[in-house]
């Protein structure tokens, strides 16, 4: 049980599951100071949730995973706010770093524009060296936006 000077306090119950100790809880606190003390608990124990906290005319609710707020929203008269979205900038730049697709479709695309190239030596027919040219088109066009 938490409690602080003005006498409010919250019931955390505990119980063991999987080998870990899991609480479960929903409360309606008013003093900030216990308010905080249970953001630090969200914090300290990686807990994932939500903690609205109500001010006059609107609140704020924060989205918890694993410990760190995952988004914080504004609401107040029905709607809804977007504050603080977590975006894991460095995780994304990794992945795309780690992506090599780009470069398997540029190589593809590479090999397919020399192949159309050494047709295009050989073609008689402008009808036929036309549609080579067309291809060609649109192969730059897609290395662009690749390569970009």
């Amino acid at each position: 049980m938490l409690e602080d000077e003005s006498g409010e306090e919250v019931h955390l119950p505990f119980e063991r599951r999987n080998g870990m100790y899991v609480c479960e809880l929903s409360c309606r606190l008013v003093t900030p100071k216990l308010t905080n003390e249970v953001r630090k608990l969200f914090a300290a124990f990686k807990g994932s949730g939500r903690v609205n906290r109500i001010y006059r005319g609107f609140t704020m609710s924060y989205d918890y995973h694993e410990g760190t707020v995952q988004r914080i929203a504004q609401l107040a008269d029905g709607e809804c706010s977007l504050v603080y979205e977590h975006k894991d900038t460095a995780g994304e730049l990794e992945r795309l770093f780690q992506s090599h697709a780009a470069e398997v479709e540029i190589k593809v695309i590479q090999d397919r524009v020399n192949a159309l190239l050494d047709e295009r030596l050989k073609s008689t027919s402008m009808t036929h060296t036309r549609n080579i040219d067309e291809q060609l088109r649109l192969y730059n066009h897609r290395l662009f936006i690749l390569e970009a």
